[in-house]
């Protein structure tokens, strides 16, 4: 190969990784661009707000769905986790918890009705875990059988209706649960920051700490590059692999209670299909199907691509069936840039060991 040749091979691939790598960057620039032309009040910064917030529910259990597909498996469970804990949480509140040999209700604080919320979040990650990585079951296969369980119970739980009244009464000390849907920093015509963003944005610095700097982040990588490998070296597969769902479960708890509060009311299909979304901003973000490589931050910016994506398309009227096939098939053009800029570092690899020899 000329000298010529060479540099012309490493000036296009060079330009494809750039691409692979950051294109999704470029891609969410170019889309708010042309859709604040085409809507300008898009970029109002009421409706900017707006968007930050639903942006910032599908992150929260994107951080989750990110470090499960890094260990090679998924987690579809996310959705049902949301609507389950909100009627669970909207049940304490409006119900109380009738112990019937006590002949006797109890109401709890909202403090208590988070911290049962999340450990019931945590409870389903675990089991997910240990029947994938104990049982060795398949992670699709797990998480879909708890994904039905977790939308039955929710319906069971209220017959299919819908607790409307959720914020309290001072007098049975379970007001509170509307903070979640606060903002803070208004000032003046400044309608302030959504709790939910606020949420997001320090999750996300700490998930990315986690992945990235912290042995359990590094075995993560390891476990979705080669399990085998990962367990011959001393990693202990099986352990991080269930807490690695069970801080999924946590992020889709959280995500029930604020939800709960931005509609204020739980209702037992609340999250239906926000898994596809969740899976969607973690592939978009960079995030390997087959394991072993995972990006928050690739994974936030994926978030605000299905987010604007979402909110462009309402704004320029698409209906929201074909919102949902313009999603699928940027789900599946994102696995297929995945496997593209996969195939091109192997062929990359390749040619500098032939040079080398």
């Amino acid at each position: 190969m000329s000298e010529s040749t060479k540099k012309k091979f490493y000036q296009t691939d060079g330009f494809r990784m750039f691409m692979g790598k950051y294109g999704i960057g470029v891609i969410l620039i170019f889309m708010i661009l042309v859709i604040g032309v085409m809507k300008p009040r898009f970029l109002y910064p009421s409706n900017i707000l707006n968007v930050l917030t639903q942006i910032s529910v599908n992150c929260l259990i994107a951080y989750g769905m990110c470090l499960c597909i890094t260990t090679g498996g998924i987690d579809l469970s996310v959705g049902s986790v949301v609507g389950l804990v909100g009627m669970i949480a909207g049940g304490l509140i409006q119900e109380g918890l009738t112990l019937k040999f006590a002949g006797v209700t109890l109401y709890f604080s909202v403090p208590a009705i988070t911290v049962i919320c999340i450990i019931i979040g945590i409870i389903i990650g675990i089991v997910n875990g240990a029947l994938i990585a104990k049982c060795k079951l398949a992670p699709f296969i797990v998480t879909l059988g708890t994904m039905y369980i977790g939308r039955g119970l929710a319906n069971i739980r209220s017959g299919g209706n819908t607790f409307s009244s959720i914020k309290g009464q001072e007098a049975l000390g379970n007001v509170g649960i509307m903070q979640f849907d606060s903002r803070v920093f208004a000032v003046g015509g400044f309608p302030g920051i959504p709790i939910a963003a606020i949420l997001f944005l320090i999750l996300a610095v700490i998930a990315a700490f986690v992945l990235k700097k912290t042995p359990f982040g590094w075995h993560i990588l390891a476990i979705g590059g080669n399990e085998k490998a990962a367990r011959l070296s001393g990693i202990k597969v099986e352990k991080n692999i269930i807490l690695v769902y069970a801080i999924s479960g946590a992020c889709s708890a959280l995500i029930g209670l604020v939800t709960m509060a931005q509609i204020a009311a739980s209702h037992p299909n609340t999250g239906d299909t926000w898994e596809m979304n969740a899976i969607a901003a973690v592939v978009l973000g960079g995030t390997s199907m087959a394991g072993g490589v995972g990006t928050i931050g690739g994974t936030v910016i994926g978030a605000f691509v299905i987010g604007i994506i979402n909110d462009g398309m309402t704004m320029c009227g698409v209906s929201e069936f074909w919102q949902k096939v313009i999603k699928g098939l940027v789900i599946i053009l994102a696995v297929l840039i995945d496997q593209f800029q996969r195939n091109l570092q192997a062929k990359m690899a390749l040619q500098a060991r032939n040079e080398n020899k």
